[in-house]
């Protein structure tokens, strides 16, 4: 009778957290809320790309300054804390962690709005890139915890929707506050001696309150392992966490190495193409925020909830290198396509161009997120995750940017061309992918074994 009595208090104890895992109601509202945060992080990271024009007019900037804005200033100080969230993440409160993130990155996107010089604008950045670091460890380990090995691609698809909502979004949203800002400053009064740029990152950034609020609903949940037990989970210290990565390296260099270089076309493609946009074919800034913004928005969302259809297709045909087999041919057909880009003689076709583009860089990243969970141990993915964004961050934020601008000004020095720098840089840079993730492929499955 005891036995039976502890029994059943045990399997009490454990089933609000196992109800919110396998029935899905909370676990679905976690998701949609993280996602939510996602979005806003990229909103606040990505509107900077419509802004470049006006910026240079107003501080009287280069487009490699520009550039170190949009990648160097953000990516420095994400790296740096990357693996300080991670290691967080790991050991304490994961929803704390990531409300001081978005209370402190949301700051910093307004104090971008006042800034007033270059240095000013380059220190706001970096406190965003700083603060933005805590997302990604925090979001993938949650998730992970709340879902089961089978649902956790379609789970990690939607959060993966965030950056493409998030970078669409920015470009609609700024393109609405620039064709707005007359209104917004006879509303505002206290914001009528802002120029268009600065009313832009201010109104992007003051949600985050709202969203700091919010992600307080969240309730932590049970650790788990990667069979879905809760309780069994072991700690691991730093330098164990460390060991496991380097002995099991054949899977795991390769497959960061190839989804950074993906990552390249990822950030440096939606980076310049306003730009090229405008540039080339004298589309207003307004026009390109909405029109372009919109192709990234819906197009990428259908790219990344694809995701995990794809994968359970190769799935079902035997292939268990499937996580990686997804995101190796993606890279392939981006790189066929960025050849194409530069033949695009009107704004149609540049666009048409472009969300295709759009749609295959975006379609494996759900899956090969959730390829990184299953094949982690629990108490090391947050750090998985921040060595992953590291590599990430380090090309696509930090390489990216400035590499497309450096073949702009110094390369082919016509800023004209800057559509012929996005398709040398972007074209390479997923045929490199393509063959590292080749290389991975073939040890995944002995990886999650």
């Amino acid at each position: 009778m005891k036995t039976n009595a502890m029994n059943k208090m045990n399997i009490s104890a454990l089933l609000p957290a196992d109800a919110m895992r396998q029935e899905g109601a909370y676990a679905w509202y976690v998701v949609y809320l993280l996602t939510f945060a996602y979005t806003v992080a990229f909103i606040d990271r990505q509107v900077l790309n419509l802004l470049v024009d006006p910026i240079k007019r107003d501080l009287l900037l280069s487009d490699v300054q520009i550039s170190l804005l949009q990648g160097f200033a953000f990516m420095t100080a994400y790296v740096l804390f990357g693996p300080l969230f991670g290691r967080w993440v790991d050991t304490g409160n994961r929803r704390n962690v990531l409300a001081l993130g978005v209370a402190l990155w949301s700051g910093f996107t307004v104090l971008c709005g006042m800034s007033s010089e270059f240095w000013h604008l380059f220190l706001a950045r970096a406190g965003v890139g700083a603060a933005e670091a805590c997302l990604a460890p925090a979001g993938f380990s949650l998730i992970a915890d709340y879902f089961s090995r089978q649902r956790l691609p379609r789970a990690m698809s939607i959060f993966m929707l965030g950056p493409s909502l998030g970078a669409g979004l920015a470009l609609i949203a700024g393109g609405l506050v620039i064709g707005s800002a007359p209104t917004l400053g006879h509303w505002f009064p206290i914001l009528s001696g802002l120029s268009t740029w600065q009313l832009t990152f201010v109104m992007v950034g003051a949600p985050g309150i709202l969203l700091t609020l919010l992600l307080l609903t969240i309730r932590e949940p049970a650790r788990r392992t990667a069979s879905g037990a809760a309780g069994t989970d072991q700690h691991f210290t730093l330098r164990e966490t460390l060991a496991f990565f380097w002995a099991n390296r054949p899977f795991y260099l390769p497959y960061f190495l190839g989804l950074s270089l993906l990552a390249i076309v990822i950030y440096g493609f939606p980076t310049w193409m306003p730009a090229h946009l405008m540039r080339h074919f004298g589309a207003d800034p307004s026009s390109v925020g909405l029109r372009y913004g919109t192709q990234v928005l819906i197009i990428g969302a259908i790219g990344i909830y694809s995701g995990p259809w794809v994968e359970r297709w190769f799935s079902a045909r035997g292939h268990r290198d499937a996580p990686v087999r997804v995101p190796m041919m993606c890279a392939g057909v981006v790189a066929l396509l960025c050849m194409v880009f530069p033949f695009a003689g009107s704004l149609g076709s540049a666009l048409v161009v472009a969300g295709a583009i759009n749609l295959f860089y975006g379609l494996p990243w759900a899956v090969a997120a959730s390829a990184l969970q299953i094949s982690t141990p629990n108490r090391m993915r947050g750090v998985a995750v921040s060595i992953f964004y590291f590599l990430i961050s380090l090309f696509g934020l930090g390489i990216a940017p400035s590499i497309i601008a450096f073949v702009t000004d110094h390369v082919l020095r016509d800023p004209a061309r800057v559509g012929t720098s996005l398709a040398i840089v972007c074209a390479t840079s997923a045929l490199g992918a393509c063959w590292l993730l080749y290389g991975a492929m073939k040890h995944y499955p002995k990886n999650v074994e």
